[in-house]
């Protein structure tokens, strides 16, 4: 079982949660659940969406990769967690591309430019390859 790790009371991460922790996501009080992953990654649960959806979680699938992430990408991301009903899961594989977004997510939400908070993530080695930019 995968640990859901909260960061505030907006955001929590995880990597690829199971299809036995949605209804104890649910209960825990989570509104939204965003998934990073493509559905061709190993792995990934294809029925995820329909079972989060029966439990009265808002879903939504917004997949990338760190080598292909852009600035397009990432605000398309950021626009969603805002969007979505609080409190949001947002999972990925092993939670490093859901800590990267939660983390330039709060850092925009207080002020910094995204150039910044992605500068900020990329540091942190949370991007991978691009932290050596």
């Amino acid at each position: 079982m995968e640990t859901i790790r909260k960061i505030n009371d907006d955001l929590a991460i995880s990597g690829q949660i199971t299809i036995e922790q949605l209804p104890q996501i649910a209960e825990d009080g989570f509104k939204s659940i965003l998934n990073l992953r493509s559905t061709d990654e190993p792995g990934v649960l294809l029925d995820e969406e329909s079972k989060a959806e029966q439990l009265g979680l808002e879903y939504t699938n917004l997949p990338f990769q760190v080598e292909t992430v852009s600035d397009e990408i990432i605000i398309r991301v950021l626009q969603q967690i805002h969007r979505l009903p609080k409190p949001v899961l947002v999972h990925c594989d092993n939670a490093i591309r859901a800590a990267a977004i939660s983390l330039i997510y709060i850092s925009t939400r207080q002020g910094a430019t995204l150039e910044e908070a992605f500068s900020q993530a990329s540091r942190l080695g949370l991007f991978g390859v691009l932290s050596q930019a």
